[in-house]
């Protein structure tokens, strides 16, 4: 029996063609069995109650954290295992993601997973870490980031940057887009029309976040960002709806 099985098995190897269409249609076989079950549900991501879109000034944030490559060295993917979530908190959802363009899932930490950092640290801390790493991680290889304190940024390109992820799905409305300039300060300074804005973008925070209330830099920009990460949800009531789904 394994004789005749392993001469049939030679006879594929030796011709690469008859290999080549076995490979073909095998891959074929997985591809539907994974992909065609995504055509019957109505969504891969579970709506959960309190995600919400980002403000002007934590989408800003958030270029500077892309484009400075900190994805590179921080996932945003808590795993269900005990040795992580003991660590960092409640696993990742899907919809924590849903209007991140792109996700910042990974599976590369050369430092701590950032999912559940909001909130964890004081402003003055992430100064303090950004500006000299080692000063407050002694072992930590992460380069400086003192520039971003001295680089100015203002609001007035954020309503474009809405519109433009509006297109995508996300769901910015007329009013927030109209308002993307004048939230984008509010925030920063912790001056303006507060009440509206974290109607607008619930458990929002608004006040300076670099410690230099005369100016508005990428240093306040990426710290809003790092401090509205993974508070946004209620995992108990999360965890409800994940159950009766």
């Amino acid at each position: 029996m394994a004789s005749s099985i392993f001469e049939r098995h030679k006879v594929i190897e030796r011709h690469v063609t008859l290999l080549g269409v076995l490979a073909l249609v095998t891959v074929a076989i997985g591809g539907i069995v994974e992909i065609a079950p995504l055509f019957w549900i109505q969504s891969t991501v579970v709506k959960v109650d309190g995600v919400r879109p980002y403000t002007p000034l934590e989408l800003a944030g958030r270029d500077v954290y892309v484009r400075e490559g900190c994805y590179g060295c921080h996932s945003q993917m808590i795993r269900p295992f005990r040795d992580e979530t003991e660590r960092y908190g409640h696993y990742s959802l899907a919809a924590e993601s849903m209007y991140d363009h792109p996700f910042q899932w990974g599976s590369e930490r050369t430092g701590p997973d950032l999912a559940r950092t909001g909130g964890r640290y004081s402003d003055g801390w992430h100064v303090q870490h950004l500006t000299d790493p080692q000063s407050v991680v002694p072992e930590s290889i992460m380069p400086p980031y003192a520039f971003l304190a001295t680089r100015e940024i203002d609001g007035k390109s954020m309503a474009a940057h809405l519109v433009a992820l509006r297109r995508v799905g996300v769901p910015y409305s007329d009013e927030a887009i109209k308002q993307a300039a004048a939230d984008f300060e509010t925030q920063a300074t912790g001056e303006g029309d507060t009440a509206a804005f974290v109607k607008r973008y619930p458990k929002a925070q608004a006040r300076d976040y670099d410690g230099d209330p005369k100016r508005v830099t990428e240093m306040d920009a990426l710290i809003a960002y790092l401090q509205g990460l993974g508070n946004q949800i209620d995992f108990k009531s999360a965890e409800a709806q994940e159950q009766a789904k």
